[in-house]
């Protein structure tokens, strides 16, 4: 069987794990993660592997760009205290704490328990966010899961790359990261942010559709490579590039080709996150069989490197909620003591995923002496242990959790949409009006393009008493022409609500895709 036959096998089988997830309104990541595993199993199937010094590069910059792309500057500022203690601050615990456990009880060097820690330390929140919206749990907690999500895989690859250059040149972790941590940080961030501005630059002056995809998709890596070139983070040059971005794409890309990147991205994200998923599967066999210790005492080990990330975590989260405000009167005054079960669903959201998954395929093969990479197939083993231990075990508990916890249904989302919908309406109604007394257009014509606004204006504001006239257009093109620049006007109004804080970019991005969509049905 050649590889391409084999991945393309592996997709078929995606897709069916794909259909069973939807089925049982299970997220697709716990699925996919049983599915690696059972892949494994499966008798006389060859092994498959990519060369590790690609896998960051095809996997990751995507993936990461991706989640820049949905982040919401808004709230992601007025959480950067508790987003950052966890993205950072919990990342380099749990990275200490398994590097610890890994040299005491697995015989790991200090090095090797590092790299181990690096890659299961930072949680993935797809999984997660995917359980919550269904529950619709308060905005905070999802916006701060998404945002340490995001953060975190940026501390996480930074450290990690620096643990695996600490054990292929054979140094102490310390020695290799302390001199150059900030400017490989400040490098990166430099890069990406440059690579933003470039790009913000050339996406308006392309008009055409399918060189916008190519570029959309080549943005990660016009961020990412570069900066690998200049021997600085690319993880956090994507990161950065895709949050200057997420403010721009509003502005500078038109709704056809906003409609057609939504499914574009979706969809990729999507095989990436599948493809690796199923990769770990095939390598599986080879790993357990390179690895010279008895069967129980490498499920124990799985067992003990799993229960310390998900200790770390529940350690972290309450020390760091309740801790500074103990210590800080201001913080207590400005951020009061969550409640209770909001503090313990934090520290329960701890599944690994994909971000794992690929920086454990990627650890080189060997180190600069030539001689194997130490314990390289008991790391990797020990990353889909801890993968799929959260991802099970947390996974599937989170939906009852949160039903036990009676967390209170948040209306924030609810509240910011009816008000960008609201405002949107009156601009472009202030717009129609403009157009009759600048451009002499027909009233009647106005009139009927007023119809949907002052529909969803009586909606929202439960006003059933609007006479709304309903009488057929006389011509469809000048009809097209207005209600075009009646949505131009509501955007703009989008993008104001969104500058001055009062919509959060997500709330933004949701009903402009509507926007989007209603356009599509006025061209030509």
């Amino acid at each position: 069987m050649h590889e391409i036959e084999i991945i393309l096998g592996l997709f078929v089988l995606v897709a069916a794990l794909s259909f069973v997830a939807a089925r049982l309104s299970v997220p697709y990541p716990i699925i996919l993660v049983l599915g690696g595993l059972g892949v494994s199993f499966i008798p006389g199937l060859p092994s498959l592997s990519l060369d590790p010094s690609y896998v960051f590069v095809l996997f990751l910059p995507p993936i990461l760009f991706q989640a820049a792309l949905q982040t919401s500057w808004r709230d992601f500022r007025a959480n950067v205290r508790p987003i950052g203690l966890l993205a950072i601050g919990l990342v380099l615990f749990t990275t200490l704490l398994t590097a610890a456990i890994a040299h005491m009880f697995l015989g790991m060097s200090w090095s090797a328990g590092f790299v181990l820690g690096a890659i299961i330390s930072p949680p993935d929140a797809v999984a997660a966010t995917a359980i919550m919206q269904r529950l619709r749990i308060p905005k905070r907690i999802v916006t701060i899961l998404e945002g340490e999500s995001l953060v975190n895989d940026a501390t996480a690859l930074v450290a990690f790359s620096f643990a695996t250059a600490a054990v292929v040149h054979g140094s102490t972790m310390l020695e290799f990261a302390a001199p150059k941590f900030i400017a490989v940080a400040a490098g990166g961030v430099a890069i990406g942010l440059l690579a933003g501005v470039v790009i913000a630059w050339v996406r308006p002056r392309l008009r055409d559709e399918g060189v916008e995809s190519i570029v959309s998709l080549m943005t990660p890596y016009a961020a990412y490579l570069p900066a690998e070139w200049c021997h600085v983070s690319g993880v956090l040059a994507v990161v950065a590039c895709g949050m200057f971005l997420s403010r721009k794409l509003p502005t500078i890309v038109d709704s056809r080709t906003r409609l057609r990147l939504y499914h574009v991205w979706d969809t990729i994200i999507f095989l990436l996150n599948a493809l690796v998923f199923m990769l770990i599967g095939l390598q599986l066999p080879g790993i357990m069989k390179n690895i010279d210790v008895p069967m129980t005492r490498l499920i124990g080990y799985g067992v003990l490197v799993s229960v310390t990330a998900i200790a770390a975590r529940m350690l972290w989260v309450f020390l760091a909620t309740y801790l500074p405000r103990l210590i800080f009167p201001f913080i207590r005054r400005r951020d009061p003591v969550p409640v209770f079960g909001h503090v313990f669903l934090v520290a329960w959201t701890g599944m690994r995923g994909i971000v794992s998954l690929a920086a454990a395929l990627s650890l080189p093969l060997t180190v600069a002496s030539g001689s194997p990479f130490p314990h390289r197939d008991m790391i990797a083993f020990l990353a889909f242990s801890v993968i799929l231990a959260t991802l099970v075990v947390q996974g599937f508990t989170l939906g009852p959790l949160i039903r036990f916890l009676k967390l209170r249904v948040d209306h924030t989302e609810d509240r910011e949409e009816a008000l960008a919908r609201y405002e949107s309406a009156h601009a472009a109604l202030a717009r129609l009006e403009a157009l009759v007394v600048i451009d002499d257009i027909d009233r009647s014509l106005v009139d009927h393009v007023r119809v949907p606004y002052d529909e969803r204006i009586a909606s929202l504001t439960r006003e059933r008493g609007v006479v709304i006239r309903k009488d057929l257009p006389a011509d469809a093109r000048k009809i097209a022409d207005l209600r075009r620049e009646a949505m131009a006007a509501e955007r703009r109004m989008l993008i104001k609500l969104r500058d001055d804080g009062a919509i959060a970019d997500d709330v933004l991005r949701r009903v402009q895709e509507d926007l989007d969509l209603e356009e599509s049905k006025w061209r030509d």
